[in-house]
């Protein structure tokens, strides 16, 4: 079973970064695609940033320029390196990762952004 480990979400200023971090556990066959959604209160799930097995990458026009994705493929690890953070960044942050023959969701983590 796939398990997905977050990391290092957390309240900042506006302006200011933070990364997040990914670990999948689990893998039994390749995985296809890597990447980080969000959802703030009251609003829908969107996708942040994805990475296909093929390397190409997808950002959500409100954090291009500002976010990063990046994958490590021997450890099954993905991450997100978010600057220049905005007030409208806050939300829960989940981590995705599809395989095949799977689709899992991290339990979450909290990037709160003050202005």
């Amino acid at each position: 079973q796939v398990q997905l480990v977050e990391s290092g979400g957390g309240l900042v200023q506006a302006g200011e970064s933070l990364r997040l971090s990914c670990a999948a556990s689990g893998i039994r066959f390749s995985i296809n695609f890597m990447g980080w959604y969000r959802q703030a209160p009251g609003k829908q799930r969107e996708l942040v940033a994805g990475i296909t097995s093929g390397g190409s990458i997808n950002y959500a026009d409100s954090v291009k320029g500002r976010f990063t994705i990046s994958r490590e493929k021997t450890k099954n690890t993905v991450d997100l390196q978010m600057n220049s953070l905005k007030s409208e960044d806050t939300a829960v942050y989940y981590c995705n990762v599809r395989t095949g023959f799977s689709n899992s969701w991290g339990q979450g983590t909290q990037v709160t952004v003050s202005s």
